[in-house]
């Protein structure tokens, strides 16, 4: 898919997942496909506390329940709870979860910052 195409359709149960900073995660919506943010599908499991200088992050619970770390804060997380991760914010998520993440700008996967 190219920038100049006027929509995307991708289907998680065909995108290969690989495991990165927070989990396994699946692009939907990545970088090089020109649009304006980044959606990755993304099970979390033994996640590192790390930010982002240029991107924020939404977090959409699909299923599971855990916890996240955010700079000082610990916040419950459960099925259909979303969370607002501004650029800066140190964070991780614990727990069995599934998340859809929305990135705004792209360029999110380079701009992960590990702290542990």
């Amino acid at each position: 898919m190219t920038a100049s195409s006027q929509f995307l359709r991708r289907d998680p149960a065909q995108v290969e997942p690989w495991v990165e900073t927070c989990g396994q995660i699946r692009c939907l919506i990545e970088e090089k496909d020109g649009a304006a943010g980044e959606v990755h599908h993304v099970q979390i499991q033994d996640a590192k506390l790390h930010y982002h200088a240029r991107t924020d992050e939404f977090y959409y619970v699909i299923d599971g329940q855990g916890t996240m770390i955010l700079d000082d804060e610990q916040i419950e997380l459960h099925k259909g709870v979303v969370v607002y991760v501004p650029r800066g914010v140190k964070h991780k998520a614990i727990g069995n979860l599934t998340v859809l993440t929305v990135c705004v700008p792209r360029g999110v996967l380079s701009d992960v910052h590990e702290l542990e």
